[in-house]
């Protein structure tokens, strides 16, 4: 009897962890671990240069503003910079990455991301603050040379 008790709630675990991946499906949000600066910064990185698409709504601080500079100067929202990084899932950009930390407290972080192509290079001057727990990017300005 307890043989067959045993295999009972084995079957039902194996069910009940099938069911909980399949209704997790391929494109289902997951968390990242945003809880240090460093681990959003680090995430940011691989969402804007190598494609990464989880966790990109949790990234990005409500008010997220991007500026790029530019000879036409854009600005873009945090919904404009969100659904372009959807796009580029899985897209990893030909370039060299190098990140430098300009200022850093408890509460907030300025970074210097600099990405080196073959023929120019893309400065990101990214902000980052702590969102209770969670550290979001609230700010990026683009330069190029």
């Amino acid at each position: 009897m307890k043989t067959l008790v045993k295999t009972f709630a084995a079957a039902a675990l194996i069910a009940v962890s099938t069911f909980a991946m399949a209704a997790e499906g391929p494109g289902a949000k997951t968390n990242v671990n945003l809880s240090t600066a460093d681990f959003a910064l680090e995430h940011y990185v691989a969402v804007t240069t190598e494609g990464e698409s989880v966790g990109v709504e949790q990234l990005f601080a409500a008010d997220f503003n991007q500026k790029i500079q530019a000879t036409n100067a854009q600005s873009n929202s945090r919904s404009e910079v969100v659904k372009s990084l959807k796009k580029q899932k899985g897209e990893k950009l030909n370039c060299t990455v190098s990140t430098d930390i300009i200022e850093e407290s408890a509460d907030y972080m300025v970074a210097k991301v600099t990405l080196k192509f073959e023929n120019f290079t893309k400065t990101d001057l990214v902000t980052l603050e702590r969102v209770g727990n969670d550290w979001k990017v609230s700010k990026s300005i683009n330069s190029y040379k």
